[in-house]
Parts: structure tokens; C-alpha cells; sequence
């Protein structure tokens, strides 16, 4: 199976609960379950190529030019992580099947979790870092989804925003590194980054390019000083935590750590600065892990110390940390996730997670009792479970690290953590299920069934039998990922015995004491209660009260609401950065002549000044200076056709019009006249930010044209492949179908969402109190007595099949000549404009066979459906190709798939335009106002008033 369709397998599970949740929680548990699996037997089926040392690869060409490609690969590494992901994920989609209550939405958990699930499978196996930038921030919207589940509690919530926002704030300082890293290394495919360890290594940006990648990678994995989100996810249900926060997501930023240890490892930087996190978080995880009361947060922060264990021991840099890391990866992942599972269950059966209400749940959980135990053994490193070995590995590699120039201060450390690492494991052993049955629980506990008990009780199995037969169970796992770690051959040897050394004789006083610590934990409970000590959730809220209060008071100042401020700091900025570039720049010489200027463009430009000029001083006069605004565009028309550009004098006229008409249609809802806001120094303040724009533009043009530059870029390119490319000899058409069809793409999707959020928008004009004050509403102006003239009307029903004529002359002309979808979607427009204001919105309404939301719907979908079919062929998105067609009695002819495109801009930009007067006439229609007649006896100092 491709290693493409293996990451695509979740994804496609994420549709399938909301369409099959009404069939029962077990076919949509089922249909995820169903999927995951096949995943996980498709990746099975590469165990032997991996094993063999082979590297499987799949890869896609999407932007090559940016260096975005969809790779894949799967190598040890990659085949460790998928294993965990798809397998502890197949056994939580079944727990949390049994686990959640009726009353919770399934399809939407479920839904939730395979996009989650999808976007960590994505990560392991992205062959690009980029990428891999896409599913990380994936995974932080999803964990935020399933963080905040149960949108009910406030812990949830707070929960759910705490992880979003540390995770998010480390993912964006881990897109500087990684295009820093793909930089430096001159590509942002992993396998050839991994190649160029030297490179890497010898630039001077390796430094900051490993902080940036070091701090996503600690946000994700809840490293010191990050770990405070992690607990407090614990809001989220069990299944969540159990996947999430023990065998997934937390062990993302300890695969990019792992993924990029042999371009990144072997420099004391990245020993001491991931070494040491790793040192600090494994103690503080393991001590604050001890003192807490509910199960979940105590194994919250056991995962932050055994998170902060596998980091250190990356840290080293040494084949035999990268060993023990990869181990413990696995061990941890078995036994934590258990554990995370077992506190639902007495959850469920006790109705408190509360260890100060539990105690003696042996005789009444008994396999509860024992799958939790051997579970809780194992992270205290007991032996023979499979705790203990990777425990063993890591203090052996301790006791011979050298650290800040001390031979033993690293594993006294690291001894002195695995003290409160088996202390607060025998606490969960035995104020859980040890000592007296209670008289009273919350509910009176019960034993659970075994679709909850069928997770932890494989895990176990595991547990188990990776202790006793760690080589035969997972020992050429641990190789293969080792190698891929280290990027050379590595020979693991996992046992039990070792002999007697210093881990061994760590091991045992950790037991001991740890045993010690338990015992006496009531007192120590206590003394940790009364000390003062900082919360890192207080400081956090702390910290982020105090931006948001900064980031309003920066808004208040900055933006009050009014357009003019935000342009005057945008213009000022603009003109500060040109004139500096002015004064310290060698602007190009003047070596193209001045042309002679003839008289009519000499009094177009005069024309145009003036207008221009009396926009500025009759603004506020809005029907006038709509007047203006039409001569200024229709000189600027006639600028382009003197220019030879005759789509874009087409293009503009066009919208010019339109743009009038809907215009003059909304001033019948507005006042006539703009009121005064500013006094004469702001006004003066204004003229003078606007007369240094104009004369920096004036001065940029100026240099601009009388230069010479080597043109020999894209304009050439486009001149040259427009026809054998495009098909098409209107370059400007081509460019906008085909060689920018994606902008243009994109461009017709945003006019139609503004079409809708205008449609939206007059919805809410038409019901309630606005309503009402529409229909009491009276205009100030006297109306013409005829609301639609004969003549008019007569006009404009004879010139309806000449302009639609016209419209498809243009559109089929447009490839080859001045034309094109854009423009005869306007000109029709026009045309139906012309029978909306001459005959009325009624009348007109009621011919209107096709909806105008169907047109905008149906030209994206056209559009996109253009671009969809190059994939059939193998090429990239909106490629599109032509030919020539000979019909009988028909010369031959040319035929374009962008014929197809522009059909669809045709239909967006008709929609989206008529659905824009459909709003404002409903409005119209609503108060009565005629929507083809202008006012008479304009009196500019009156305004609209309403009636009350």
C-alpha cells in the first residue's frame, strides 16, 4: 500500500461518522475501526522492505517551485511512530465506544479524533518539511477539538485554549527553523536535509535555526518550561488523553527531535540545551507527579517526566541514547496508555478519580486491579516488565555523561528523579487498590465490561511479554528505528541482566526509597501543601491577561474604527520606507528620451486632474462626486485604449457602469450628503500625507520610465508561450485562465462569498426592528411621477438579445481576441441590470429562472472542476491544453479547456453581481423606493431622516 494512501486512510474515516452516526455509535465506531486497521495492515505489509533496509517512498509534484511536494516515506523511524499511532489508535476508538455516555455526541468524537489521528500519521511519514508544517498544525486544531470536547466544562474550554495556544505559538517559531533549515540545506525534502549534517552544522544560522526547531518540538512534547498545558488537558475525556496526551501527540516533537538527530545531534549546543531540558523536565514532572490527587493528573505528569526522560537521552547524541529513546518510545506507549485507560474505567466505576476517596478496589475491580498494577509496575521500572529495561538503558547511559564538567552530578539527577518516578507509581498501586474496602464511594464501584477493558488488557499483554522477550518482541523494531535515528547501522542488545552496575544499583535505591516516599507521603502531602510555590497556571493567565491588555491598548490607539487613520499609517509608513530608500539608493540613469506629448492625451491627463481634484473637494456631495468617480474611470478607459490594451479599457468601462448602477442604488438608503468628522488640522494633516504619496509615486514612475531594464523576464515568457502553451493569441486572457488561472481561481471565490455575505447582510435589513424602520421610512426627495417610462422599458427589452448576442461574442472570442468570460459576465450583467431598473424588481423577479447563489455555486465548481481534470491526466491543478476541430460546413476551429475555466469566471462574476442588486432591490422593494428613477431637486444640506 502507498505510503500516500496510508496517510490518507483517517482522513477519509474523519467523513464517514457524521454520515453513518444515525445507523448507531457502533457503525460509525466500526467504520473508523474498519479504516484505521486497513492503514495499519497497509503499513504492515512494508515491515519486510523496512527491515531489509529499504526506504519506501511516495511523491507527488504540487508546487516544486516553492519546494512543496507531497512526499512520503516510511523507514524505521516512520514505521515505529505509524505502528503507534494506527494500533493504540484502533484500541482507543473501541474504548472510547464503550466509555462515552449516550448524551455525547459519537459520530462528532470520532470525527474529530480520525482527523487527528490522520494529521499524526501525516507528520511521521512527510518526506517534506513543509510539508510536515501542514499536519503539526493540524494536529494542534484537532488536539484543540478533542481537548474541548465537552464544551460544557469550563475546564475543558480553558483546557482546550491553554494547548492551542503554547502549541501554536512553538509551531510558528518552528516554521522560521524549519525554512531556515531548508535554507541552509538547499531543500526542504527530509531525506536530503538528513544528508547534509555538515553543511548544516558549519552555518552560522544553525544556532537559530535549532532554537526555533528545539521550540516546537518542547511546546509539543510539554518540556520544561511548556510542560503546564499538558495537565490541564487532562479536561479532555479519557480516550483523548489516553491517545493524545500518552502514545500520540505529545510524542510528536520526540519524533522531530528523532527525525532531525542526524542533521541536528552532535554539537554541544544541542546536548546541552536538549540534554538538560530533558534532565529538568524528567525531576519536575516526576516531583509535582507525587503530590497530586486525581489519577489523571498524576499520570499527566508522570508523562511529562517520562517525555522529559526521552528527550534527554536524544540529548546525548550517542547510538546507544538514541537506542534507549526509541525503546522507551515503545514502553511508554504501552503502559501509559493503559494506565490513562484504567483511570476511566474507575472513573466510570467509582464516579471519582480522587485518590483520597479510593482505596481498596482490589476485591472489587479485581481485572481493573491487575492490568492497572502490572501497568504502574512497569513505569516504576519493576522488573521483568518492560519499564525496567528501558529504565536500565537510560541510567547506564546517564552514569557516563559528563555534564557542565562533573562526572556524576548528570546521573545523580537522573537517579533522584527515578526515586519519585517509582514513589508516586506505588502510590497509584496502593491508595488505589490496596488497603480497606470503603464504606461509602461516590457510586458503588463496579467491575467494567470488556469493550472498556479490551485496550489496556492487550497493552499489558505487552507490557509483559516485551520484558520477558524484549529482542523476539520488539528487538528489530528498536533496530530499524534506531538506524533511521542515527542514519548508520546500530546492533541494540535488550536484556534483563546487566550485571551489577551503577543503573542496577540506582535502580534498587530507587526502589527502596521510593517505597520510603509512599509510605510517609501523608506528612510530605501536607509540608507540600504549605509551601509557597509558583503556579504555572497562574502564570500563564498572568501572562496572557497582561498581552491582551497591551494588544487593546495598542488597538484602541491605533485603530479607532475609521478607515482614515488605518490608510494615513499605511501611506506614512509607505512613504517613510520610500524615502529612505530614496536617499540612500543610486536611482538608474536617465537614459530614456522624454516623448513629445499630443494634445488629445494631453487633455485626457487634464481631465483627469481635475476630476480627480473635484473628487477631493465636492466629496461629501455623494451623488456628485459618483459623477466624478465615473469620469475618472472612463478617462482611465480611454488611457488604456490609447495604451493598446483593449481588455483592459473593455474591463474597466465595464465596471465602471456596474459599479454606478449598484451605487446609485444604494445612495437611495443613504444620506445625500457625507457629514463633516474632521477639524481643519487633521484635514490639513491629510492633504499633506496624501500630497507626499503622490509626489513619492510621481518621482517612482518618473524614475521607472526613464530607465531601461532587462525585461527579459516573465512578460517575455508569457509574450512568447501565450499561444504555443495557452492556445490563445490575447495574452492577458491567457494569463488570467491558464497561466494565473489558481489567483483567478481564487479571485472569483472571494467575489462570490462577498456576494453571499451581502445577500447575508440584507437578510438581517428585512426582519425584525430594521424591518420595521424600512418600511416606516419616507424619502426626503421628491421622485419622478413616471417610475418607468415606455421608452425605456421598449429599449431595453429590444436590446436584451442583442447584449446577451454580444455577451457570448465576447466570451467566445475572448482566447484569441479582447474579450473573455470576466467581461461578458459583466456585459450581460448590464443587460439584465438594464431590465431591473427600466421594468422593476418585481417584474423582473418574476422571469428569473435560475437562482443567482446556483450561478456563483456552479462557476467555482466549474472552475475547479477544470483544474481537477489535468490530475486525471497526470498534470498539475488547472493545466490546461487545446486543439482544433473541423466540422462539416463549419471552418475549422479552435477548442480550449480554458474555454471551461472562463465559463465558470463567466458564471461566478454574472451571479455574484446579480445577486448584489437582488439585495439591494428587496430593500428597495421593502420601502418602496423606485430603483430606477434619481432623485429630482437634489438639496445637498438635507439628509435622510426616519420615521419614528
Amino acid at each position: 500500500m502507498s505510503p500516500a494512501l496510508i496517510a490518507a486512510l483517517p482522513f477519509l474515516g474523519a467523513l464517514l461518522p457524521g454520515l453513518l452516526i444515525r445507523s448507531g455509535r457502533n457503525v460509525a465506531a466500526t467504520s473508523c475501526g474498519t479504516l484505521t486497521l486497513l492503514a495499519l495492515i497497509g503499513l504492515c505489509l512494508h515491515i519486510p522492505g523496512v527491515l531489509d533496509g529499504d526506504t519506501i517512498t511516495a511523491h507527488y509534484s504540487w508546487i516544486p517551485r516553492l519546494g512543496l511536494d507531497i512526499s512520503f516515506r516510511i523507514d524505521g523511524l516512520a514505521l515505529l511512530f505509524a505502528m503507534l499511532i494506527l494500533g493504540i489508535g484502533l484500541l482507543i476508538i473501541i474504548y472510547a465506544r464503550y466509555y462515552l455516555d449516550r448524551e455525547d455526541p459519537v459520530g462528532q468524537f470520532l470525527t474529530y479524533l480520525m482527523l487527528f489521528q490522520g494529521a499524526m500519521v501525516g507528520i511521521v511519514l512527510s518526506d517534506n518539511i513543509l510539508l510536515l508544517l501542514i499536519f503539526w498544525e493540524l494536529t494542534s486544531l484537532s488536539s484543540f477539538l478533542l481537548i474541548g470536547y465537552w464544551k460544557h466544562l469550563p475546564d475543558g474550554r480553558q483546557g482546550a485554549r491553554m494547548a492551542l495556544t503554547v502549541t501554536a505559538m512553538g509551531g510558528l517559531a518552528m516554521i522560521g527553523g524549519m525554512l531556515i533549515l531548508g535554507q541552509i540545506a538547499g531543500s526542504y525534502r527530509i531525506s536530503e536535509i538528513l544528508a547534509a549534517r555538515d553543511l548544516v552544522q558549519a552555518s552560522p544560522l544553525y544556532l537559530p535555526a535549532l532554537l526555533l526547531i528545539l521550540t516546537g518540538a518542547f511546546t509539543k512534547s510539554a518540556q520544561f518550561p511548556f510542560h503546564f498545558w499538558l495537565p490541564h488537558a487532562m479536561a479532555a475525556p479519557t480516550p483523548v488523553s489516553a491517545y493524545l496526551h500518552s502514545a500520540t501527540m505529545v510524542k510528536a516533537g520526540l519524533f522531530l527531535m528523532a527525525r532531525l538527530w542526524p542533521v541536528l545531534a552532535g554539537t554541544t549546543e544541542w546536548f546541552h540545551i536538549v540534554a538538560t531540558t530533558g534532565l529538568a523536565t524528567m525531576l519536575i514532572g516526576a516531583v509535582i507527579a507525587l503530590f497530586k490527587d486525581d489519577l489523571k493528573a498524576l499520570l499527566a505528569f508522570s508523562t511529562v517526566s517520562h517525555l522529559g526522560m526521552i528527550t534527554m537521552l536524544l540529548g546525548l547524541g550517542t547510538k546507544a541514547g538514541a537506542i534507549a529513546a526509541v525503546f522507551h518510545i515503545i514502553n511508554h506507549a504501552t503502559f501509559k496508555a493503559s494506565l490513562f485507560m484504567i483511570a476511566g474505567i474507575i472513573d466510570h466505576g467509582t464516579g471519582t478519580r480522587s485518590i483520597r476517596l479510593l482505596g481498596g478496589l482490589r476485591a472489587l475491580m479485581p481485572a481493573t486491579f491487575l492490568i492497572g498494577t502490572l501497568a504502574a509496575l512497569s513505569m516504576a521500572g519493576i522488573p521483568p516488565l518492560n519499564g525496567f529495561l528501558s529504565k536500565e538503558m537510560m541510567l547506564q547511559e546517564a552514569a557516563g555523561t559528563q555534564w557542565f564538567g562533573t562526572d556524576n552530578l548528570f546521573f545523580l539527577i537522573a537517579g533522584f528523579a527515578s526515586i519519585f518516578s517509582v514513589a508516586y507509581s506505588l502510590r497509584f498501586i496502593w491508595q488505589v487498590y490496596m488497603g480497606p474496602t470503603r464504606e461509602t464511594y461516590p457510586e458503588t464501584p463496579h467491575e467494567a465490561g470488556p469493550g472498556l477493558l479490551f485496550g489496556p488488557a492487550v497493552l499489558v499483554a505487552l507490557v509483559v511479554l516485551i520484558g520477558l522477550m524484549p529482542m523476539t518482541m520488539v528487538g528489530w523494531l528498536v533496530r530499524a528505528s534506531a538506524d533511521a535515528v542515527t542514519g548508520m547501522p546500530t546492533d541494540p542488545h535488550i536484556q534483563m541482566w546487566h550485571g551489577v552496575n551503577p543503573a542496577l544499583i540506582a535502580s534498587i535505591v530507587a526502589v527502596t526509597v521510593g517505597a520510603l516516599l509512599v509510605a510517609i507521603h501523608a506528612p510530605l502531602q501536607r509540608a507540600w501543601d504549605a509551601a509557597p510555590r509558583p503556579e504555572a497556571k497562574v502564570i500563564f493567565d498572568w501572562l496572557v491577561g497582561h498581552a491582551v491588555s497591551i494588544a487593546q491598548t495598542l488597538d484602541t490607539a491605533l485603530h479607532d474604527g475609521r478607515l482614515a487613520r488605518g490608510a494615513a499609517m499605511m501611506s506614512v509608513t509607505a512613504v517613510a520606507a520610500g524615502g529612505l530608500a530614496w536617499i540612500t539608493g543610486i536611482a538608474p540613469p536617465h537614459s530614456r528620451p522624454m516623448l513629445p506629448i499630443s494634445t488629445v492625451p494631453f487633455i485626457g491627463f487634464v481631465l483627469l486632474i481635475v476630476a480627480t481634484g473635484c473628487v477631493v473637494a465636492f466629496h461629501r456631495n455623494r451623488i456628485l462626486a459618483l459623477v466624478l468617480i465615473g469620469i475618472v474611470g472612463l478617462i482611465v478607459s480611454c488611457a488604456f485604449v490609447y495604451i493598446s490594451a483593449p481588455d483592459l479599457a473593455l474591463t474597466q468601462i465595464s465596471v465602471e457602469v456596474v459599479t454606478v448602477m449598484l451605487m446609485l442604488l444604494a445612495l437611495n438608503f443613504l444620506p445625500k450628503r457625507t457629514w463633516v468628522e474632521t477639524g481643519a488640522v487633521r484635514r490639513g494633516a491629510d492633504a499633506l500625507i496624501a500630497a507626499m504619496v503622490g509626489l513619492g509615486m510621481a518621482g517612482l514612475s518618473y524614475v521607472i520610465l526613464r530607465s531601461d531594464f532587462d525585461l527579459g523576464t516573465i512578460s517575455d515568457y508569457l509574450l512568447a508561450n501565450s499561444y504555443t502553451q495557452g492556445g490563445g493569441t490575447n495574452v492577458v486572457n491567457v494569463i488570467l485562465v491558464d497561466f494565473r488561472g489558481y489567483d483567478t481561481f481564487g479571485e472569483i471565490t472571494v467575489l462570490g462569498i462577498a456576494a453571499l455575505v451581502i445577500f447575508a447582510m440584507t437578510e438581517t435589513l428585512l426582519t425584525g426592528s430594521s424591518a420595521r424602520r424600512l418600511t416606516n421610512w419616507r424619502h426626503d426627495q421628491r421622485r419622478a411621477g413616471d417610475r418607468h417610462p415606455l421608452m425605456l422599458v421598449v429599449a431595453t427589452r429590444l436590446i436584451l438579445p442583442i447584449s446577451l448576442t454580444v455577451g457570448l461574442f465576447i466570451f467566445l472570442r475572448g482566447h484569441n481576441e479582447p474579450g473573455g468570460g470576466f467581461i461578458a459576465g459583466l456585459i450581460v450583467a448590464i443587460a439584465l441590470l438594464m431590465q431591473y431598473m427600466a421594468s422593476g424588481f418585481a417584474w423582473a423577479q418574476e422571469r428569473q429562472r435560475v437562482p443567482f447563489h446556483a450561478l456563483i455555486g456552479a462557476g467555482v465548481l466549474v472552475a475547479a472542476a477544470t483544474g481537477v481534470g489535468a490530475w486525471l491526466f497526470g498534470l498539475p491543478f488547472l493545466t490546461s491544453t487545446y486543439g482544433y476541430v473541423k466540422l462539416p460546413l463549419i471552418e475549422k476551429f479552435e477548442l480550449a479547456t480554458a474555454m471551461a475555466f472562463d465559463l465558470g469566471v463567466f458564471l461566478c462574476v454574472l451571479g455574484a453581481v446579480m445577486l448584489a442588486l437582488n439585495s439591494l432591490s428587496r430593500i428597495a422593494r421593502r420601502t418602496g423606493a423606485p430603483v430606477n428613477i434619481e432623485p429630482m431637486d437634489v438639496d445637498p444640506s438635507r439628509t435622510v431622516t426616519e420615521a419614528q
